[in-house]
């Protein structure tokens, strides 16, 4: 997928070495639709996705889709959505998926021997019934079994091999957020899967690019100087919101 989006948007290398890839391209598609946080909320994903193609239905070229993040946890259906995710898009759609805090959250679990406890409190335990993972008086070794059993390692490598940045042309794509005072090459992947709005202080004059993220659920989507917000909480409001990017601005959707 990585050589399709660069043989079709350009791709300019960044520079230094991340934890997780950073991806730079050049241009940006005519139309792309970015989706806030999903939370294991297939239904509010498949809702919203038939908005967004029949919204591109009548929209020339190709049409991207940007996931920011959180994919698993909390909601009822982690491993449906990452199954969806996995499927082909729609036709005359590109899909790129970028690394939440949650996904790093359930990769450290299963590194960590199924120990951090903590991780079960934060929506890992709806991840790993959605597998089919039986916790209930199990003890860790055979925990851990259990997922090797049952979490397809197809799934693994996906969550395993997300980005953690995307910048096209005027707009740059994270889950979490910036430090809006560091160069993009130079961003802590911590700062963009982990950090809050409120953490740095962000300036009013153009930065020369905007940033659209989650990770932070807001009542609606957040239409700020330098960045807009889409996470709107689907896990605990079943709304699920996107963007539109055009030459003409942004529009909102939702999937209700």
């Amino acid at each position: 997928m990585r050589g399709i989006l660069e043989r079709v948007f350009g791709r300019v290398a960044p520079t230094g070495k991340q934890r997780r890839p950073r991806h730079f391209f050049n241009r940006i598609p005519r139309t792309v639709y970015v989706i806030g946080d999903i939370h294991g909320c297939l239904k509010a994903l498949l809702d919203l996705e038939r908005k967004i193609v029949d919204d591109a239905a009548f929209r020339s070229g190709i049409k991207l889709l940007v996931y920011l993040g959180d994919y698993v946890d909390r909601g009822p259906s982690s491993a449906q959505v990452i199954s969806h995710l996995l499927k082909p898009p729609p036709r005359d759609f590109r899909r790129i998926c970028i690394a939440g805090n949650h996904e790093e959250m359930f990769l450290e679990f299963i590194a960590g021997g199924c120990r951090n406890d903590a991780w079960l409190e934060m929506g890992g335990l709806q991840t790993l019934t959605s597998y089919g993972v039986q916790m209930t008086g199990q003890p860790k070794k055979d925990l851990a079994a259990d997922i090797q059993e049952r979490v397809p390692a197809t799934h693994l490598d996906f969550l395993a091999g997300l980005p953690s940045l995307v910048r096209m042309d005027g707009y740059c794509f994270v889950h979490a957020g910036i430090d809006p005072a560091t160069g993009l090459e130079e961003q802590k992947d911590r700062v963009l899967m982990w950090s809050r709005p409120g953490e740095f202080t962000w300036p009013d004059d153009d930065i020369g690019f905007t940033v659209i993220h989650g990770h932070t659920p807001v009542t609606h989507v957040d239409v700020a100087p330098n960045r807009i917000n889409v996470d709107t909480g689907a896990f605990m409001t079943d709304v699920l919101s996107a963007v539109r990017i055009t030459s003409d601005g942004t529009t909102i959707f939702t999937s209700r």
